[in-house]
């Protein structure tokens, strides 16, 4: 027949010396088909080991680690026990902010895994941008719908080459150009020293100079015809000797020089042998 027992306050029912004196040993069992506990059930103690073929929680969600009230310092998560081989785990890294699924020879006492064998994951074909992808879907993807996968590349002639699939894409050097590649992923340009088939040299940015060096006491050669275009106004120059084109003067040259640390920076012309030549005679 049904009972029912009563207490208006606390009801406690120890085994033995029971648990909180440390020193108890004793088993408390409830031997019945069904055990029904209509309000909150708190369980306090190190282990709680569940020992039945299947588990049902209705809640909607599983709270592990709940004491724990300093992100980043503990991780948490689900240990499945292998036997005598590494168990495997599906948790959270509370150092790294990341979930982790793999294998370990830790147990489920750690705080922290510290030895993990990263392991494989299942998962269905990604629809939707935000899935995650499985390899063969990845490897569809590049391979694409025909079986090949190409991009394409186009130089400064505006002409657009595919590379398709297991074909090389050549890096090649041409005049005064050469080109090395480095493993896993560098190809160096480089510009040979001797320059030949150069029209134009310009400076990057606009007013800047254009410096011509030699490498130690070398000189800068010229082997050819050097033209000076007409100056627009007559340039200033401080503690170097610029040479420009002007309209020509008593020189006769009209190519000009000006220094700030001759005739107190006061431009002058080159003399050309016709004018130097009469000058000497009127000047006896």
């Amino acid at each position: 027949m049904a009972k029912i027992l009563r207490t208006s306050g606390d009801y406690t029912v120890k085994s033995g010396d029971g648990y909180n004196s440390g020193a108890g040993d004793h088993t408390i069992t409830l031997d019945a088909k069904l055990v029904r506990i209509p309000g909150n059930f708190t369980v306090n103690g190190t282990q709680t080991v569940v020992d039945s073929q299947t588990l049902t929680v209705e809640d909607q969600f599983i709270e592990v680690n709940r004491n724990n009230s300093t992100a980043g310092t503990e991780d948490s998560g689900l240990f499945f026990n292998q036997g005598s081989n590494n168990d495997q785990i599906f948790y959270y890294d509370a150092d790294q902010s990341e979930f982790v699924l793999g294998s370990t020879n830790q147990n489920s006492s750690a705080n922290i895994i510290t030895n993990i064998t990263p392991g494989n994951l299942r998962i269905g074909e990604p629809t939707q941008s935000d899935h995650a992808s499985t390899k063969n879907y990845v490897d569809t993807e590049v391979a694409g719908a025909s079986g090949s996968f190409s991009i394409s590349v186009t130089g400064d002639d505006s002409t657009v080459v595919p590379i398709a699939t297991g074909n090389i894409l050549d890096i090649a050097g041409g005049s005064n150009i050469s080109t090395v590649a480095v493993e896993p992923d560098t190809v160096t340009i480089s510009l040979n020293q001797t320059l030949t088939n150069i029209e134009s040299i310009s400076s990057a940015t606009s007013n800047a100079n254009l410096t011509l060096a030699s490498n130690g006491t070398g000189d800068v050669v010229i082997n050819d015809t050097l033209t000076f275009s007409g100056a627009a106004s007559t340039p200033t120059a401080s503690a170097v000797t610029k040479i420009y084109n002007k309209t020509a003067g008593g020189g006769g040259t009209g190519l000009y020089f000006i220094n700030s640390n001759i005739s107190s920076g006061t431009e002058g012309e080159l003399i050309s042998k016709k004018k130097a030549t009469a000058l000497a005679i009127a000047l006896g």
